[in-house]
């Protein structure tokens, strides 16, 4: 993906690219550093720092750089130009504040100069030694660099440093971050960030999870059919859909581990991810609405409600595939964050509606209408359900969240699990509470409950 040229900074280059990048870090916080082989062209790109990937390094581990194509957009010669102002390091999180500070305090001009980062490659290393014959060498324009970190393990970001705006800087660059499984074998390598080394595991075993719960609830669908209403059969798609997400996640992650490319299962991952999302919402909408065991129909605001969550899944699916393909190189990689952070907060706060409605016609129509009245006597279910929704997405879009910013690198795969965890309760809990029954308190209304009630509101009246 080629990137356009950014603003340019007039005045304390680091101060301002520093606050650019603090805040693509704080952005990192969403999501855990899951490295691959990465091939990025930059064009004409006069940012004063450029972020590339995070990765978290073990004692053993390793990082090789490719970069070509270099060449400069400047009205100036190159043999004007002060190249060590230009360069690849390393820096964690922690690091870069204090970088901050310096830049702020004026200790340094630029973040290469300061010993809190790692300096992978200064570009006045490009430059020829001197030759006495006085034959003029040109500049290179391609380089090759390898470091090991065995002495430094930490959760890192690798980033570009232009430190002469507005110079405009081209090139292709070629990244591979990785871990050493075995520190005696060089060859061996694992280019999954140490923190989610065991993530292709975890998803193994909770897509086994999830395809015996689709196995067990089509069995209870069988058993009971004459109970079975249509939103049962929708539930069991679901739950198909999650666990064939889970199965084309833990591939997706596993071939990135050994290979450093998904080899098209982070196609496959998206097109569940997709699926699953929209059925999801779905999903909770048609319950909240009680549609298919309590009425066959929709009302008009709720079709409206289904017609708003299925574009805004589109929306935060289109996001989610361009976070993950561009990475934080990119110019408009921290706005697809923030689309895709507000499209799902408005999709967790739209289905929630549907169940308010619900509770709220109920209790109105129980004033004067027996059936409705039993109705609301039994209504504890949509409001559990809806007490549920709401701790549902609290956990996973918040907890889970905050567990990453206070997680060690090492052990971030426990974030990832505790969200899985969660979605695995509320689809037991959604399946338990509304399972097929002959005769479910909460569906059924016999004829003495309906008199009963009636003859209540009599006597209350």
């Amino acid at each position: 993906m080629a990137i356009e040229s950014a603003a340019r900074f007039p005045s304390l280059p680091g101060i301002n690219a520093g606050f650019a990048f603090a805040l693509v870090l704080l952005s990192l916080w969403i999501g855990t550093g899951m490295a691959e082989i990465r091939e990025m062209a930059v064009l004409s790109d006069a940012r004063s720092i450029i972020p590339f990937d995070e990765f978290g390094f073990t004692r053993w581990g390793g990082l090789e750089l490719n970069v070509s194509g270099i060449s400069f957009s400047s009205d100036s010669s190159t043999d004007d130009l002060d190249l060590t102002q230009l360069g690849f390091f390393l820096s964690t999180r922690d690091a870069w504040i204090h970088v901050l500070r310096q830049l702020q305090d004026l200790d340094i001009t630029c973040a290469l100069q300061s010993e809190l980062v790692r300096v992978v490659y200064s570009f006045d290393r490009l430059l020829p030694p001197p030759n006495p014959s006085g034959i003029a060498v040109a500049r290179a324009t391609t380089f090759r660099f390898a470091v090991n970190l065995t002495d430094s393990p930490g959760q890192f970001t690798l980033v570009f440093a232009n430190c002469l705006p507005p110079l405009g800087v081209s090139m292709k660059v070629r990244s591979a971050m990785f871990n050493r499984p075995d520190p005696n074998d060089p060859s061996s390598r694992a280019y999954l960030s140490a923190g989610a080394a065991v993530l292709p595991q975890v998803y193994s075993y909770l897509f086994f999870v999830y395809a015996a719960l689709a196995v067990f609830w089509a069995a209870a669908l069988f058993r009971r059919r004459r109970s079975v209403f249509r939103i049962h059969y929708f539930m069991l798609s679901v739950v198909i859909l999650k666990a064939l997400n889970l199965l084309c996640e833990a591939e997706d992650k596993s071939y990135i581990e050994r290979t450093g490319s998904a080899h098209g299962w982070d196609v496959l991952f998206y097109i569940f991810s997709f699926l699953k999302g929209i059925s999801l919402f779905t999903l909770i909408v048609l319950i909240g609405t009680g549609w298919s065991f309590l009425k066959p129909y929709l009302h008009d605001r709720e079709k409206k409600v289904l017609m708003a969550v299925i574009p805004l899944q589109v929306v935060a699916n289109i996001a989610q595939v361009v976070i993950d393909e561009s990475g934080p190189y990119a110019r408009d990689w921290v706005t697809w964050k923030q689309v895709f952070l507000l499209v799902d907060v408005v999709c967790c706060c739209t289905i929630l509606f549907p169940i308010v409605w619900s509770i709220k016609n109920l209790r109105e129509a129980a004033k004067t209408d027996g059936k409705a009245a039993v109705n609301l006597l039994k209504l504890t279910l949509f409001r559990q359900y809806y007490v549920v929704v709401i701790c549902y997405i609290y956990f996973t879009r918040v907890v889970v969240y905050a567990l990453i910013t206070i997680t060690s690198y090492r052990y971030l795969w426990t974030s990832v699990l505790a969200g899985e965890l969660a979605t695995l309760g509320f689809y037991v809990f959604t399946g338990y509470r509304f399972r097929p029954e002959a005769h479910n308190p909460y569906f059924a209304i016999d004829d003495e409950e309906e008199a009963a009630a009636a003859e209540a509101l009599k006597l209350d009246a």
